[in-house]
């Protein structure tokens, strides 16, 4: 009798922070790697950041761990707010579930639970913002900060939106599926369909596929989605971001402009853009390697020192 293969991820960890209970897991591949969590967008679970570039990360030498934001996946979910949608969430002067403070909070509890002193950080999309506002209140928790198609961390409200497309925002918040799991399969095709660089054919069968493999019905939460949203900044600006910095973004995004790269990239000291062609608002196979090529560039750029490694 064979041995039964060994799981590609970790059985399911829970970090703390307060009240707060955090879902993560860590790839079984390249445990002994350097430590790099990836921090995932508004309403996706982890399972949205796809396995096989897990597994190019962890051949270029990561320890690779992923967890669900509070209000996603298997974290908690908060109770309901007045507000009700993302749009509407950007209006608020303030947010009302709780803050983008407690959010980078959860990065470094689930580092903790791992037993990582610091770790390379990859944010995407909301995720990229949460990273970049771990660096800036974390500092010696990061080695480096890899922050893709995001708007900068320090902004929120009306600010955003001069970052965002809000024809693509609107559609997105139209969006309405039954709150069923063959409902969260739809939604799951549908955002990913809008998310998608209009320069590549949209493989609806491959999406599909993977909707069915992750019916995350965070794809249609706009309740937890307006929370997460509207979660404000109080801390320094982006300027005050000391780690080494890359900054992701498609050229094609349809969601966030390319714009928002561009300026985190200007503001942020030392900085390093990368535009990635034929790429919309998503991590699609044809860009893992290059991806994960300059993850690794950037990580090789700064070896773990003793502020590092110290606790903050």
């Amino acid at each position: 009798m064979s041995p039964s293969p060994t799981p590609l991820w970790s059985p399911v960890g829970r970090a703390e922070n307060g009240a707060v209970r955090l879902a993560y897991d860590r790839l079984q591949e390249r445990a002994d790697g350097e430590p790099l969590l990836v921090l995932t967008g508004l309403g996706a679970n982890r399972l949205w950041i796809p396995d096989g570039f897990c597994r190019l990360l962890a051949r270029r030498g990561f320890a690779v761990a992923r967890y669900d934001q509070r209000d996603g996946g298997e974290s908690t979910h908060l109770p309901p707010t007045a507000t009700r949608n993302p749009v509407a969430a950007l209006f608020r002067k303030r947010g009302e579930a709780y803050t983008a403070e407690d959010m980078a909070d959860d990065a470094v509890a689930v580092m903790a639970a791992l037993g990582w002193e610091s770790a390379h950080l990859l944010g995407v999309s909301l995720g990229g913002a949460v990273a970049q506002r771990v660096a800036l209140r974390h500092p010696r928790r990061v080695r480096t900060l890899t922050t893709m198609a995001a708007v900068p961390g320090d902004v929120h409200g009306l600010r955003t939106l001069c970052y965002i497309r809000t024809s693509t925002l609107a559609r997105f918040a139209r969006l309405r599926f039954p709150d069923t799991p063959e409902g969260a399969v739809e939604a799951g095709v549908a955002v990913s369909r809008l998310l998608a660089s209009p320069r590549r054919p949209f493989d609806e069968a491959a999406a599909r596929e993977a909707a069915g493999r992750n019916p995350d019905r965070g794809m249609h939460d706009q309740q937890a989605q307006s929370r997460q949203i509207g979660a404000q900044w109080h801390g320094p600006p982006i300027e005050a971001l000391s780690r080494p910095t890359l900054v992701l973004h498609g050229e094609d995004d349809p969601l966030i402009k390319p714009g928002a790269g561009r300026v985190i990239a200007r503001r942020v000291p030392g900085a390093r853009l990368v535009l990635l062609p034929r790429v919309g608002h998503e991590i699609p196979e044809p860009a893992w390697d290059r991806i994960a090529a300059e993850v690794r560039a950037l990580a090789d750029t700064s070896a773990p020192g003793p502020a590092a490694a110290r606790r903050d």
